[in-house]
Parts: structure tokens; sequence; C-alpha cells
């Protein structure tokens, strides 16, 4: 009883996100230095050209937990809003049932493809950007 009430507190699902974000940005966060050091290591430009694509992969993977945390509940509205203009319309509750199966099997399919886009757009965007950085970066220390 006392799960199932702690678990429909808004604040304790907060808490969790907030722990679980928390989690996941100190650990990118150890990726992100552990890359680095690794190409301060090698300091070639084929290793500039590994770096950026690791740590282009790992932005990508943020950006898409970050709209994943946004989008969730944006989602969970709109498969609402559109079962209960289901059932004002008149539809039976089996009907109402299989209907909610086809929407969230459809909405969740269009989220995972626009997290995807966005998080390959990110990726590519933020890898190029670091490979340029890298690239300059050693350049400017052969010179």
């Amino acid at each position: 009883m006392l799960i199932i009430r702690l678990m429909s507190k808004r604040r304790t699902w907060a808490c969790l996100f907030i722990v679980v974000y928390t989690v996941l940005l100190s650990s990118s966060w150890n990726i992100l230095k552990s890359i680095l050091s690794w190409y301060e290591t090698t300091a070639s430009s084929s290793s500039a050209l590994y770096a950026s694509v690791a740590l282009g992969a790992l932005f990508g993977l943020l950006s898409m937990a970050a709209a994943l945390a946004v989008a969730v509940p944006a989602t969970m509205v709109t498969w609402v809003t559109v079962l209960v203009l289901l059932a004002f319309c008149g539809k039976p509750r089996t009907a109402l049932v299989d209907e909610g199966k086809k929407l969230t099997f459809e909405i969740v399919g269009f989220v995972v493809k626009i997290l995807i886009r966005e998080g390959n757009v990110v990726a590519a965007i933020c890898a190029v950007l670091v490979y340029v950085a890298l690239f300059r970066r050693n350049r400017d220390d052969v010179v």
C-alpha cells in the first residue's frame, strides 16, 4: 500500500526523474572525460576522427534522452485526449480498448522515429564541430 501511494505522487516521479537524469549526466561526463583523455594520449588526425564520432554519438544520445523527457508527457496527453474523444463519440468499451492498442503502437512508433532522426542530426552536427575543434587544436599544437 505504501509503495502504491508513493508512486502515485507527482513528487516521487519528479525525484526519480532527477536521480536518473543525474546518473545519466554523471556517467556521460565520465565517458566524455575518458574519450578526451584517450584523444590526448594518441593525438593524431585519425584519432581526432574517432574521438569526434564518439563524442557526437554521446551528445546524440544525450539529446535523445532530453527529448524523450519532453516527449513522454506530451505523448500521454495526446493519447488520453484521443481516447476521451473516441469515448465521447459513442464508441463501445471493447472498441476503445482495440483503438487504444492501435493508438499506442502508432504513437510510440512515431515518437521513436522522431527521436532517432533528431538524435542523428544532433550527433552529426556535434561530430563535425568536435572534429573541427580537435583538428584545429591538433594543428595549433604542431605549429
